[in-house]
């Protein structure tokens, strides 16, 4: 008796689409506008909610901290990620979910101020660890949004930038501040999502962003023709507001 193997189909690791020093740029540009922004919020703004349920400002910017010292050396990475590992395993939840609760159950009784502070020292700190990481780091893998496999590249040049700036979005949106947009940084962002997106459904489509973030793509022809703020696009794109269509294709942030 024989049998006919079977060949199981693997999607390779996602992988960065940014260049080195576009994507060092890009990171220490978004570390500065985030602190900057941080530090021109008052009391009442610290207190409200955002979009990320149960968090308000102060929680969100405690995340933030948290990212940026988990980046900043190694020995914080390994404290943390044990801890998340740990705490996820027992309790049969996400490991994002623990890694993120983690740090802003640790800064709870940090004020807005403090936490503000300490990002601004801090941050600088965590793009210079990020632009020297390996070439050997960057070609792990890990396991990053459900069904996705991503190399450590792909997170430490795309993901550790566009969750600061999306989050930087929540607090201008809680407390309505003045969001930062220019085509050099944020355009950049939205050029790379939009790729990734269009390279995720991999269907044909016409779409106009508008803003200072935004442009004109399109790939193939006879599909959808859609237009959006460039900033309300990538909201949708995180499950941040309601999507229909291509728009349902989600991109982590």
């Amino acid at each position: 008796m024989t049998t006919a193997a079977t060949t199981v189909a693997r999607t390779p690791p996602r992988t960065s689409t940014l260049d080195r020093p576009t994507a060092d740029r890009l990171a220490a540009t978004e570390y500065e506008r985030f602190a900057a922004l941080l530090a021109g919020l008052n009391a009442d703004q610290w207190a409200a909610p955002t979009v990320c349920t149960g968090w308000d400002v102060r929680a969100v910017a405690a995340h933030c901290l948290g990212m940026v010292d988990m980046i900043a050396t190694t020995r914080e990475m390994v404290r943390q990620n044990l801890t998340a590992t740990v705490r996820s395993r027992r309790r049969g939840t996400e490991f994002i979910d623990e890694l993120t609760g983690l740090q802003v159950e640790e800064r709870a009784d940090t004020d807005g101020p403090t936490i503000a502070a300490a990002y601004a020292e801090r941050a600088p700190r965590a793009a210079r660890s990020r632009a020297r990481a390996s070439s050997l780091t960057r070609r792990m893998t890990m396991t990053g949004a459900p069904g996705d496999v991503w190399t450590m590249g792909y997170l430490w040049e795309t993901i550790l930038t566009r969750d600061p700036w999306m989050h930087r979005i929540d607090i201008t949106d809680a407390c309505g501040a003045t969001l930062d947009l220019t085509p050099e940084h944020d355009g950049v962002l939205v050029d790379d999502v939009v790729g990734e997106w269009a390279s995720r459904h991999g269907q044909p489509f016409r779409l106009e962003l508008t803003g200072p973030a935004g442009g004109h793509w399109s790939r193939g022809a006879g599909g959808p023709e859609l237009s959006h703020d460039a900033v309300d696009f990538c909201r949708r794109l995180s499950g941040r507001a309601p999507a229909e269509g291509l728009l349902e294709t989600q991109v982590p942030f």
